[in-house]
């Protein structure tokens, strides 16, 4: 133990730690204090590896990702919306289809009155063809009302006001912290960065879902990398760590990766 009680009542504390941890005080915090943290095997060589692949800044989501899809000289609140707007088209399209959509929607003036004013046909045809448009209409004026109701406008400042607007997911709510409000709140789990890090085992045990994989890598992956890596693992999964055949052969992680072919 960290301290150790006064005389007398030692026994007494041995024995409370006992019970309530049912013989297991590391939850406690009673026995072993510095618990050693899991993490992954080979993991910073693993990470320096990608961040050598990806000096390039080359991959799709560097020239069309959503961090380059808003109007950085619009007002803060209006540049906030757009980055909002822009990760609510991105879900299941790729970079391109996206960043396409937000130039159409930019050169109507893409603010939360325009939409508002903007009939869904209209709405649809300048935002076809990403992934599940009809849907994406509804959503993007269900969330664009609540935010000129209960927001003036502007877009929430917390993860948990944001996923409760429609059409917008974990994932979407901690970039858009990141992006628009510069604040980390959390890892962005998307697809890429699921399949990747299960690949890499940086979880405990395999995971299902992305949101399940958010939770397993903010246990264990220091905060200060929260950030980086979305974008990090986004570009290396669309260039080399591919959902089906990944080029194992072009990675640097080839002798030290679980999931490599090596021929």
């Amino acid at each position: 133990p960290a301290s150790i009680p006064k005389r007398g009542k030692r026994t007494k504390s041995v024995a409370i730690a006992y019970e309530s941890g049912q013989g297991d005080g590391a939850e406690q915090g009673t026995s072993e204090p510095h618990r050693p943290r899991w993490e992954p095997r080979n993991w910073q060589q693993q990470l320096e590896n990608i961040r050598e692949m990806r000096k390039g800044r080359d991959a799709p989501v560097d020239e069309m990702g959503v961090q380059k899809c808003f109007d950085s000289s619009a007002p803060p609140q209006v540049m906030r919306y757009q980055v909002l707007l822009s990760l609510m088209l991105s879900s299941q399209t790729k970079d391109q289809v996206t960043s396409a959509a937000m130039l159409r929607l930019r050169q109507h003036g893409l603010t939360v009155d325009s939409i508002l004013q903007m009939d869904d046909a209209t709405l649809g045809q300048m935002i076809y063809p990403v992934g599940f448009w009809r849907n994406k209409v509804k959503y993007i004026k269900q969330t664009t009302a609540i935010l000129k109701q209960k927001y003036g406008g502007d877009i929430p400042r917390t993860v948990e006001e944001l996923v409760q607007l429609p059409g917008v997911g974990p994932k979407m709510a901690h970039l858009a912290m990141n992006i628009a409000w510069d604040s980390v709140s959390g890892i962005a789990v998307d697809t890429h960065v699921h399949r990747i890090t299960n690949r890499l085992k940086w979880v405990k045990k395999e995971t299902r879902s992305p949101e399940q994989t958010r939770v397993a890598l903010e246990d264990w992956l220091p905060r200060d990398l929260w950030r980086e890596l979305n974008w990090l693992l986004v570009g290396f999964g669309q260039q080399t760590c591919l959902p089906v055949n990944p080029r194992c052969d072009q990675c640097l992680n080839q002798d030290i990766c679980p999931a490599a072919k090596r021929h």
